[in-house]
């Protein structure tokens, strides 16, 4: 006489097979950057006064920090702006706009198992320089971009 019954072996192949393909997918999926918060520097006026609240002493144009951004933006309200760093142990990317009321518009913290990219979109009161500002083993590079803000599409 057989005493396992058929239908209880199909159930645990099914609840097996269910938690292997949960576990592999949360094993694959892509990790996500957080915007971090730093309040000072975020409220902080000028630049220099962002660079010092984010303990940046002298930053580095790098050619290993590559700020990709249309040169005109037809609306200021969103523009978008991509970040890559090619510096080894990139911990952290922000995003600054010379112009704005609130020059830090942006930051990354970033995880050792994350690529050194992040995408984001901006709010621009005007035509400003962005910079790229990249922190890598407690030293900061920077990348700069004039991007014009154009009203209604017109060039100005």
């Amino acid at each position: 006489m057989n005493l396992e019954h058929p239908a209880s072996r199909r159930g645990f192949l099914r609840q097996t097979g269910l938690l292997g393909l949960a576990v592999s997918a949360a094993t694959f999926l892509p990790r996500m950057a957080y915007a971090a918060w730093n309040k000072a520097a975020f409220d902080a006026k000028t630049i220099a006064d962002v660079y010092k609240t984010m303990g940046v002493e002298a930053p580095t144009a790098s050619a290993e920090v590559q700020l990709i951004a249309s040169d005109i933006a037809e609306n200021g309200a969103v523009v978008p702006v991509e970040a890559i760093s090619k510096i080894p142990n990139t911990t952290q990317i922000s995003f600054l706009v010379e112009k704005n009321p609130t020059m830090l518009t942006a930051q990354f913290d970033l995880g050792p198992d994350m690529l050194p990219e992040v995408s984001t979109r901006l709010k621009m009161a005007q035509t400003s320089n962005v910079i790229a500002l990249v922190k890598a083993d407690g030293k900061f590079y920077t990348a700069t971009k004039e991007i014009k803000v154009t009203l209604g599409g017109c060039g100005g």
